[in-house]
């Protein structure tokens, strides 16, 4: 009758249960009911009682079990109730739902191009956007007279009131100017993202602001081919638009790069078969790209006979249009909830 003198014992020591906390009352759970607790092996051994005593002692069984998960649930309860008379209600929180907002396709389309650049290696890069002559285009080999440097293109800031003549503070036309301000501090190799944005004195309309936003890219190391420049694109393409992706590099210029190329993708809306946004041709381009100038390597204080290396830019608007099919650059910057509540599930 040794099972039934401990059905007995744990009769007595669950009605006796008590805990001070959740975590205790989950140790006694354990304990008594889990697959292992000390009830579950009784009915273990209640398979080898005899039969004329299966009657007694299994109702004891079941008497025992009832009786700990009641006394369990109470224990529990308690905890509940106390739990919710300290959980008072803040007063302050207006009685209509909030809506949740969403995040800007900019920023989406941002955070997608720096994912994918820092799968092969790329860091962020941060610099300011009120920034000096020098590091947006004296070290970037433009020249003196180049036409960027008028006030047609560059927003320049006067440093007294009254004064007319442009000066060497201005608003950052683009975000190679965090590049040259990596240069100048990091010794190769060099790879960085440089996102941002960026102005320039251009007429608002539904294709061009006065503000957008550019991501740059530059790499800087030994033996860096423009092999490398076209494959690593190449990659970004397909991860970007899908693995259908096709590129071709076409012959341009750039006071930074040289040799210089802008870089079309086949059309994504019709696959390259020709349609009223590839203008029939079924190649859209996305980016400016390059083998950095060795006269902006030495600028920056870099070897060029030792050290080669790439750069490439894109506007983020641009990428956006490809994207989502925005048609107008004025609805990202005129905060229109219509507008933004369309990329709520992105």
């Amino acid at each position: 009758m040794a099972l039934k003198e401990n059905i007995q014992s744990l009769l007595t020591q669950v009605g006796e249960l008590k805990a001070n906390n959740a975590e205790e009352l989950e140790a006694l759970r354990i304990k008594y009911l889990s697959k292992k607790g000390e009830i579950t092996a009784l009915f273990n051994e209640f398979r080898n009682v005899p039969n004329d005593q299966k009657r007694e002692l299994g109702q004891m069984l079941n008497q025992l079990r009832q009786q700990a998960e009641s006394r369990i649930n109470a224990l529990r309860e308690q905890f509940e109730e106390a739990a919710a008379e300290t959980d008072h209600p803040d007063l302050t929180r207006t009685p209509d739902p909030i809506a949740l907002g969403t995040r800007h396709p900019l920023s989406l389309v941002r955070e997608e191009i720096e994912d994918i650049f820092s799968r092969i290696g790329f860091t962020i890069a941060q610099g300011p956007e009120v920034e000096d002559d020098k590091h947006v285009y004296g070290m970037l080999n433009f020249a003196p007279e180049h036409p960027a440097r008028d006030m047609q293109d560059t927003f320049f800031i006067e440093k007294e009131i009254g004064v007319q003549k442009p000066t060497d503070v201005l608003l950052r036309s683009h975000t190679s100017s965090v590049q040259t301000r990596v240069m100048t501090s990091q010794k190769p190799p060099i790879r960085v993202l440089c996102p941002g944005r960026v102005y320039r004195n251009e007429a608002i309309s539904a294709r061009a602001h006065c503000f957008f936003h550019q991501v740059e890219g530059l790499y800087i190391d030994k033996n860096v081919s423009f092999a490398d420049l076209r494959e690593a694109l190449l990659y970004f393409s397909k991860e970007m638009f899908g693995p259908e992706t096709k590129i071709r590099l076409r012959p341009s210029y750039f006071p930074f790069t040289e040799p210089s190329a802008e870089m079309d993708i086949s059309c994504n809306i019709c696959g390259g078969t020709g349609c009223s946004f590839c203008k029939g041709t079924g190649w859209v381009e996305i980016l400016g790209c390059g083998m950095v100038d060795p006269n902006v390597l030495e600028a920056c204080g870099i070897d060029s006979k030792e050290y080669s290396g790439f750069a490439f830019g894109m506007g983020i608007e641009r990428i956006t249009n490809l994207k989502y099919r925005v048609k107008d650059l004025r609805l990202f910057s005129e905060n229109d909830v219509r507008f933004l509540r369309q990329f709520e599930s992105c």
